[in-house]
């Protein structure tokens, strides 16, 4: 069954767990009627994706617009071919990652340590563990303003590191066919247990969080830089940057969106005075300040 609700709160919906109200929130019960839906609005409403809401902050002033989110609607899942993988936007990248494991292919590992849907790994080629979804893409079904999804090949996308350029009109992705390789020597699920790993240790994983804050800039890690400011675990308000990785900002349950915001901005303003390098958000920021 669909739901669509009016001024829903975003902090229900995100992994930060802040985040003001949608003007509306739908959730497809199917591809059909998400079709149907997106061709019934108007063409000048915004609309927003998203899968299991992390990767974004959403201010306390709410979304204007539509929100849309993919999770638990557009969950198929199968093999495409001896080697390729078909995926729809809503499927969660771990279970695309364990799926993978379980057919006995490699190279999709990497999913495991993306906490997302497949939906947003495509929109921002997000990656993990030096791998990125976009290198494994054979072709994306992609949807347009009036409805019409059609399936288009990589190449003619440009995209780049945490960076996906759409075509005119393009409003969100449905699904994408995946290519990877034979897990020849069987390696696949160690090398994924062992990245699970890494990132319990690492990580703080089970905290509200969005995932990594800040991109990577070239030869460098965003963590160290943070780190070496002198960064780690420092508080504004109800958000604080984590004592266990540095790019990462955790939440507290009275947190607001602005709180978020302002430690980003603050650590970006730090590490550009004492490191001389200028940080590069890596989360999404969408709607407006309380009171806009």
């Amino acid at each position: 069954m669909s739901v669509l609700l009016h001024n829903e709160p975003l902090s229900r919906h995100t992994s930060w767990r802040v985040g003001g109200p949608a003007d509306r929130y739908f959730e497809p019960a199917d591809r059909e009627e998400l079709i149907r839906f997106v061709a019934s609005l108007p063409a000048d409403e915004p609309i927003h994706w998203i899968g299991l809401g992390s990767n974004l902050l959403v201010r306390d002033g709410g979304v204007r617009g539509t929100v849309i989110c993919l999770h638990g609607a557009l969950d198929r899942l199968e093999m495409d071919g001896e080697l390729g993988v078909l995926a729809e936007a809503g499927v969660h990248c771990a279970r695309l990652a364990k799926f993978c494991v379980g057919q006995k292919l490699a190279g999709a590992g990497f999913f495991a340590g993306i906490p997302g849907t497949v939906g947003g790994a495509l929109a921002m080629n997000a990656g993990a563990h030096g791998g990125e979804t976009w290198n494994v893409v054979q072709e994306v079904e992609a949807m347009f303003r009036d409805g019409r999804c059609v399936w288009l090949p990589r190449s003619l996308f440009r995209y780049g590191y945490r960076h996906v350029e759409l075509p005119t009109d393009m409003v969100g992705f449905i699904a994408a066919r995946f290519r990877f390789e034979p897990d020849a020597d069987g390696t696949a699920e160690q090398d994924m247990k062992a990245w699970l790993a890494r990132r319990k240790a690492t990580q703080p994983v089970g905290k509200p969080s969005a995932g990594s804050t800040f991109r990577n800039p070239p030869g460098d890690h965003a963590a160290r830089l943070i780190e070496a400011s002198g960064l780690k675990g420092y508080r504004i308000g109800g958000a604080q940057v984590s004592t266990l990785h540095a790019n990462f900002i955790i939440t507290e349950d009275d947190a607001r969106a602005a709180d978020v915001e302002a430690l980003i901005a603050h650590l970006r303003a730090e590490v550009q005075r004492q490191q001389g390098v200028e940080l590069e958000p890596e989360v999404k920021i969408i709607g407006e300040a309380r009171g806009a």
